[in-house]
């Protein structure tokens, strides 16, 4: 399964000591390992998914060309950590949700470096509270899957009122309405559709990738090597990685990556 894959080699094109992309991925660790720390102390599971989780499995840290980092947890244990990180963070760092952020339209919640600045080049960052280095924290549901296209929909609504945007920020009350309709109406009724729910697969709320999880390929969590520290992932990794990616362990051309970090600023 793959081919050898020379990690000094892809080291030294993508992602060397002191680049940007590397000390990116330097803060993102940060971040992790304080949200690991937090979710320790209050017997919160989570897992490395998607990239990161390739990335743990393939070369035991950072895919070389990747600029973000995302983990997972099942609602429970997200609801739980939405209310201990606002006064579990160190300074340096913020939680980034609807809760925290008018502007802030995703289901899912992000961690904040207060320490950088990033723009991506979307139309959506500007209007944030919160600019800097980050990590995704996505919850995942059982839900059947027209809960979870519908609430993809609602997600969409508001990156085409963004993208009609362009320069000006006059059209932010729209953005302003829909979040809070989201967060007040639409949000709450899905999660009580979801707990009412029979269904047996597990899918993330308001997040645009249609592949389950299966939770025998999940738990029991097991932990593996990722940039020199234990991180928990699941169980079956192989499985999970395979129903998702396929061959996993085969590296692309990398003669054709472009690495599409943002414009950024880290401060000391």
């Amino acid at each position: 399964m793959g081919n050898i894959i020379d990690q000094e080699a892809l080291r030294r094109k993508f992602n060397p000591e002191g680049s940007v992309l590397r000390r990116q991925q330097h803060r993102m660790l940060e971040i992790l390992l304080e949200v690991d720390r937090i979710c320790k102390k209050h017997n919160i599971r989570y897992w490395l998914s998607s990239g990161t989780l390739i990335g743990a499995v393939r070369h035991k840290g950072f895919i070389p060309w990747d600029d973000d980092l995302d983990i997972e947890m099942l609602l429970p244990d997200y609801e739980r950590l939405m209310r201990v990180l606002p006064d579990e963070l160190p300074s340096t760092m913020a939680l980034q949700s609807q809760d925290t952020d008018p502007n802030y339209f995703f289901f899912y919640a992000k961690v904040r470096d207060r320490r950088s600045h990033l723009e991506e080049g979307n139309r959506y960052d500007r209007v944030w509270k919160e600019q800097g280095i980050y990590i995704d924290i996505f919850p995942f549901y059982k839900q059947p899957l027209w809960i979870h296209m519908l609430s993809e929909k609602l997600q969409g609504h508001v990156y085409k009122i963004m993208n009609s945007m362009g320069d000006s920020n006059r059209e932010m009350w729209k953005v302003r309405a829909i979040t809070r309709f989201n967060r007040y109406v639409s949000y709450p009724v899905l999660r009580l559709l979801c707990r009412m729910s029979k269904a047996r697969e597990t899918y993330g709320l308001g997040i645009p990738y249609h592949d389950p999880r299966h939770m025998e390929d999940t738990f029991p969590l097991t932990t593996t090597e990722f940039e020199g520290h234990q991180m928990p992932i699941p169980g079956n990794v192989h499985a999970a990685l395979t129903l998702k990616y396929g061959d996993y362990m085969r590296m692309p051309d990398i003669d054709k990556i472009m690495p599409h970090v943002g414009k950024l600023e880290i401060y000391e």
